[in-house]
């Protein structure tokens, strides 16, 4: 029985058996700004701690993209963001590029509202069936009342 007490912070994955892709050396990352120190591979390096994850120098929307070497297929993809200090509602967008295409499809779009100290981490998990992938992008909206959020991003995993 695989069991997760509710009352406590999830620090590891209940995916953790999944096999995460290496990004670091099966894509390059593409990205519109980052903290110096929370730049975007703490986020995406398959490391027993995590870190920090990746936050943006800047309040406002933010991209990362990733662009395979070699067009892969995509089962699961994994997303943890944080936020210990500001109540906000954040939006994110998934979006795929199929290889030998030139347009985007939308894989998902979701809201998420935190609220410190109480809802402080957002974990999704989706199971996915992308064939051929060659890029991923995440696009983040922070605050979708215009606010000067900053985005961040805890953890992305993929298998």
């Amino acid at each position: 029985m695989r069991k997760i007490m509710i009352n406590q912070a999830a620090e590891n994955s209940p995916y953790s058996d999944l096999n995460f892709l290496d990004l670091e050396h099966l894509a390059q990352v593409e990205f519109t700004s980052e903290c110096t120190e929370h730049p975007v591979e703490s986020a995406l390096l398959l490391t027993e701690d995590p870190g920090a994850g990746w936050q943006a120098a800047s309040a406002g929307e933010q991209t990362i993209r990733l662009v395979f070497d070699q067009p892969r297929t995509i089962e699961h993809i994994f997303l943890m963001f944080d936020e210990q200090q500001q109540s906000r509602t954040q939006e994110f967008v998934l979006l795929w590029l199929m290889d030998k295409e030139d347009a985007y499809r939308e894989i998902l779009r979701q809201q998420y509202h935190f609220s410190p100290p109480g809802t402080t981490r957002e974990i999704e998990h989706y199971e996915v069936r992308l064939n051929q992938l060659k890029v991923l992008e995440l696009r983040i909206i922070p605050d979708i009342s215009g606010g000067e959020a900053c985005a961040g991003l805890k953890q992305l995993r993929l298998a």
